[in-house]
């Protein structure tokens, strides 16, 4: 890819992008990433990878404006319009949309080709480790939702079946669950890496906030009446 084809995607990018989760540099990451992971395997798409990492994430705002609309798909059809638009021919352009329409975590198709796989594996490293808990507790300010939910007796839950949105919630849904989810070797290996960091953020803040509580709630039962 010569520098003006990368530089016209990029600004493009740059122009959809407003979400503090899911940044700029959040696309920076899961590109970077997406070449360490590329230089493992074989007759990858290079043009393909690079469009498709930096365009993965550029239907958020048409998301977050509509819940019913899925980020991946309408995503997609963006990319693919705009690379059609900048003359792309039919072939690559409708790779890159096939590769940023499988890369969700939740969706329904999953990824068939080595871009799509390595996009999918790029975009979940950025969920793992202490990035992950950072992203996961940045989402959960925007959207108001608190750390942890409370029992009805008012003891912390760990979010292990829990309804309620929290971060403990998110955790036990989806971050605990993410190092299963790879599909390239190396992707594996640096989600691995990370995982320790994200246990022990998870474990320590369950520790003190339930420490908190329950020496907290003694404490004050000594001065009711």
């Amino acid at each position: 890819m010569d520098n003006n084809t990368y530089k016209s995607i990029e600004h493009y990018m740059l122009s959809c992008m407003s979400d503090s989760a899911h940044d700029k540099e959040h696309v920076y990451r899961v590109l970077y990433s997406a070449l360490e992971i590329a230089k493992y395997e074989n007759d990858v798409n290079i043009d393909v990878l690079i469009a498709a990492s930096l365009l993965h994430d550029i239907g958020r705002s048409a998301q977050f404006a509509d819940p019913n609309i899925c980020h991946a798909e309408k995503g997609g059809e963006m990319a693919y319009e705009h690379l059609i638009g900048s003359g792309w021919n039919d072939k690559d352009a409708g790779h890159v949309r096939e590769c940023i329409m499988t890369h969700r975590f939740r969706g329904g198709e999953e990824p068939r080709s080595i871009e799509a796989k390595i996009l999918f594996d790029s975009d979940k490293l950025d969920v793992t480790g202490a990035i992950g808990v950072a992203r996961t507790l940045m989402y959960n300010g925007q959207a108001s939702e608190p750390l942890y939910s409370l029992d009805a007796s008012g003891n912390v839950l760990d979010g292990t079946g829990d309804e309620q949105p929290s971060f403990m919630q998110e955790y036990k849904f989806k971050l605990e669950k993410l190092y299963e989810v790879f599909y390239t070797q190396r992707g594996r290996e640096m989600a691995s890496r990370r995982r320790l960091a994200a246990e022990a953020f998870y474990n320590s803040l369950l520790c003190e906030a339930r420490s908190c509580y329950e020496s907290g709630k003694n404490e004050l039962f000594k001065y009711l009446y």
